[in-house]
């Protein structure tokens, strides 16, 4: 009687152990998915003029392109969206040029429920009066984009953070460029050096 009460105990432990093992994978995996902050803000310092941050709806497509890291975020993409403008507004060295697909403008919401609300959202975030944010996003076709993220990747890196968002054509596109150096100043400079010759 004794053994049988031991060995029942000892199944008892084994089976809860099995269970809070489960349990504790489960929550690695979650964690892991909510790790993506910490990540893309180690990423931001490293990434500068011709880097790209792309904030990609669910179906944005995993690529072969070895300039690309994809970083899953598991939340929608307002909020990554948002989160990833006060980084590289408050990041100092890095400003956003923002392209958005032109799709997006002509899906109605009897296509793609919640699509106009999402415009209106992610316009307001464009324009965050707090954040000194006054961005006129670029409207180009989708395949567009594509091209350009193909031509990047060869020589820079491109940071993707995959969300759950399955509105169609709602992903972001952000082209670094230098937040202390302009085209203006660029341009005086050359021709100051060409004067020099």
């Amino acid at each position: 009687m004794l053994k049988r009460n031991i060995f029942l105990w000892m199944a008892l432990v084994m089976l809860l152990s099995c269970n809070q093992s489960k349990t504790n994978d489960a929550k690695q995996i979650i964690e892991a998915d909510n790790n993506w902050k910490p990540k893309f803000d180690q990423k931001l310092p490293l990434l500068g003029h011709r880097n790209w941050i792309v904030i990609a709806d669910k179906a944005f497509p995993e690529q072969n392109a070895e300039g690309i890291e994809v970083i899953k975020t598991d939340e929608n993409l307002l909020p990554v969206l948002k989160y990833v403008l006060q980084q590289v507004n408050s990041s100092g060295h890095v400003k956003p040029i923002v392209y958005r697909d032109k799709e997006l403008q002509f899906i109605t919401e009897s296509q793609a429920k919640g699509v106009t609300a999402f415009r209106i959202e992610s316009e307001k975030l464009m324009k965050m009066g707090k954040m000194n944010l006054e961005l006129q996003p670029q409207s180009i076709l989708h395949d567009s984009v594509f091209t350009k993220l193909d031509e990047a990747s060869k020589l820079f890196k491109i940071v993707v953070l995959k969300t759950n968002e399955t509105i169609p054509y709602t992903s972001v596109f952000l082209q670094l460029d230098c937040s202390y150096w302009n085209a203006e100043k660029e341009k005086q400079l050359r021709e100051m050096m060409k004067s020099q010759k």
